[in-house]
């Protein structure tokens, strides 16, 4: 190791930490964190104390687990937004919006809640605003069941362990084995419905975007209207459009 890269080495320990709690996608003890990075103990316990302070990590109530702070996750978010090449994706959006005459959405999945990266709006005046920067339930939209479809079986076991199943109309799934029966579906035909689950008098259809070399699915596009002006029928005749546009978005990061 040159002098440079041990100079810096001390520098980048907290991302060291932070990026094993992350990548760990639960909340950790201590103990945890030093078997996982194999570090002395009052090192891991000193930067800890120094990344709660800084409000990028928190502790689980009622325990002596760390997990990520809100503003870790919006700085997480705000990197990842900064990362996109607006001009490209923004196009094809609009392209998109063109064809299906309705509002279309990119998004991510940023910790359990659904995070808008971008959106275009129809032309029509009665819209729904969500603008990019708006995170939504992960159970009850077309993208968050998608994103919880194409999760790991352990990590979505996880997941949906502590995921509030919150009742936004009275059509959103709040019991787990129904929603598993529909992440079921979602898998083997790879696109994801909002049957009015999250807005009432609202419909959405979304597909994945995955990079061509990789299964992972990197984010999701989604047509979303009211129901009044397109049912959840005719949306679904707008899938073939989805999956062109989803397509040419996923070159964007090959």
């Amino acid at each position: 190791m040159n002098d440079d890269s041990a100079a810096s080495r001390p520098l980048l320990r907290p991302f060291e930490l932070l990026e094993a709690l992350a990548g760990a996608a639960r909340p950790l003890t201590t103990a945890e964190l030093v078997a996982l990075l194999g570090w002395p103990k009052p090192s891991v316990h000193r930067l800890l104390v120094q990344l709660e302070a800084a409000e990028l990590l928190r502790r689980e109530p009622g325990s002596h687990r760390f997990t990520l702070a809100p503003r870790l996750l919006q700085l997480a978010d705000s990197v990842q937004a900064a990362s996109i090449p607006q001009g490209v994706r923004h196009a094809v959006l609009r392209q998109l919006v063109a064809q299906v005459g309705e509002s279309c959405n990119l998004t991510a999945l940023s910790g359990a809640q659904v995070h808008y990266l971008d959106r275009v709006e129809s032309a029509f005046p009665l819209q729904m605003e969500l603008r990019p920067g708006t995170r939504v339930p992960l159970h009850c939209s077309a993208s968050g069941k998608l994103f919880l479809a194409s999760l790991t079986p352990g990590r979505r076991e996880q997941m949906l362990r502590t995921l509030p199943l919150t009742r936004y109309t009275a059509t959103t799934l709040t019991e787990r084995k129904a929603l598993e029966a529909e992440l079921a579906g979602i898998a083997r035909q790879d696109y994801a419905l909002d049957a009015e689950e999250f807005v009432q008098g609202l419909v959405c259809v979304a597909v994945p975007v995955r990079i061509p070399t990789q299964k992972a699915v990197r984010c999701a596009l989604a047509l979303q209207a009211p129901v009044a002006r397109m049912s959840l029928e005719q949306a679904l005749q707008h899938l073939p459009h989805l999956r062109q546009a989803a397509t040419a978005l996923a070159r964007t990061w090959s």
